[in-house]
């Protein structure tokens, strides 16, 4: 490898959101332990950002900053070699991140009452983006089958029939059951939206996170009429790990539907961007294309690490196949445990700290979701600790 997959940057002093969080559960835990909980990485950022970021600081003027077309230029050409996704600057609208867009959206394109149709397990802010706005939340639960999920569209066509559904928010590659959905589940879902006129917001912001014989398929590619009905949520942030740099880019094709997503904005002044993070997202699509690979590579190792170690020493905890992200979704439901026993468990006595599967829904109740983007051998430490564990509760 080109690249440094093995340090974990020391994040306790940095103000990290789940170190702080993982502190807090369990202030005792031991120092060898890092978080496997929320979605960004154990991980340093690409030598290329780092050095690039560093030059800009001290050329640029921190100023207002929309824009340049150096920048589109690098968000036109990834969409395209990386996901064969032709898009025009036009269709560019810049926020400071995907949940943000999902809460613009979802009052962009319904009113007080509307329904919005998630499919569950999902992402939680899903859940907060329509309750929070005042929409009702309907739920299309994706069929479990033995820990491999697919999409209900008998019950889907049913919902998007009922007059007061008008739109629904999608996640795909889905978070956190890590399915990268076919062409032809797509295609499906695409004749639903039509035939009912709805509106979907397509959440792609782990479209770069795929793994070895799995293909994403940008939902909006499929034709030029659902192109018109779809408004696809990108961003570098998982990619590359710049969460913090609060930039994303939301495609939105439809001028009317771009023009209604913008007065919405408007509204609450959510209109900029910070400086370093379009350039931190310009550095991230012309510089770090390698980088990416070789993350991809570490993370296909370590799903087999985890899917391994619970297929020879406790194969009644179930691993879901993850096809993309780099979220590992596991059924641990074979401990009888209820859900505030296991975030103990977890927590306590495992010392593994992961994201509770209840906060995605009720269909998650039992599972926990593991993040594997870390270096081997921290996530190594950390099945240890949990093999200790579970050894005194499996049978």
């Amino acid at each position: 490898m080109k690249y440094d997959f093995t340090t974990s940057p020391d994040r306790r002093k940095m103000g990290s959101a789940k170190w702080k969080q993982m502190l807090n559960w369990s202030p005792n835990i031991p120092d060898d332990i890092v978080p496997l909980s929320v979605a960004d990485m154990e991980l340093d950022n690409p030598p290329e950002i780092k050095e690039g970021l560093s030059k800009f600081a001290l050329e640029a003027v921190y100023g207002y900053t929309v824009p340049t077309d150096d920048y589109y230029d690098a968000v036109i050409s990834w969409m395209k070699r990386r996901h064969n996704f032709n898009i025009e600057k036009e269709w560019i609208v810049n926020t400071s991140g995907v949940v943000t867009a999902f809460y613009n959206a979802v009052k962009a394109y319904t009113n007080i009452g509307d329904g919005v149709i998630i499919m569950t397990p999902v992402y939680y802010p899903f859940y907060s983006s329509i309750e929070k706005s005042k929409r009702k939340l309907i739920k299309n639960p994706l069929l479990n089958k033995n820990d491999y999920y697919e999409i209900d569209f008998e019950n889907l066509e049913k919902l998007c029939k009922e007059e007061s559904n008008k739109l629904i928010l999608f996640c795909s590659p889905h978070n956190p059951i890590g399915r990268v959905w076919t062409k032809e589940e797509l295609k499906k879902l695409e004749k639903i939206v039509l035939e009912n006129n709805m509106i979907i917001i397509s959440d792609e912001i782990h479209h770069d996170l795929v793994l070895p014989g799995y293909k994403h398929t940008v939902f909006q590619t499929l034709s030029n009429e659902i192109a018109e009905r779809t408004i696809t949520c990108t961003a570098p942030s998982k990619s590359f790990n710049l969460a913090g740099l609060a930039c994303s880019n939301i495609i939105i094709k439809n001028e009317d539907l771009r023009n209604r997503f913008i007065e919405e904005m408007e509204k609450s002044g959510s209109t900029m961007v910070n400086i370093f993070g379009y350039e931190g997202c310009k550095l991230a699509y012309n510089k770090c294309e390698n980088w990416l690979e070789e993350l991809i590579d570490l993370i296909n190792i370590n799903k087999n690490l985890v899917e391994n170690f619970f297929k020879e020493k406790y194969p009644k905890i179930t691993v879901t196949n993850m096809e993309g992200t780099y979220l590992q979704w596991i059924n641990f439901k074979v401990l009888n445990m209820d859900k505030d026993q296991l975030e103990n468990f977890m927590h306590k006595e495992a010392f593994f700290i992961t994201d509770e599967g209840y906060i995605f829904g009720e269909e998650g109740v039992g599972y926990e979701r593991v993040n594997l983007a870390l270096p081997t051998d921290k996530l190594k430490i950390c099945l240890k600790h949990l093999d200790r564990a579970l050894e005194k509760v499996y049978s």
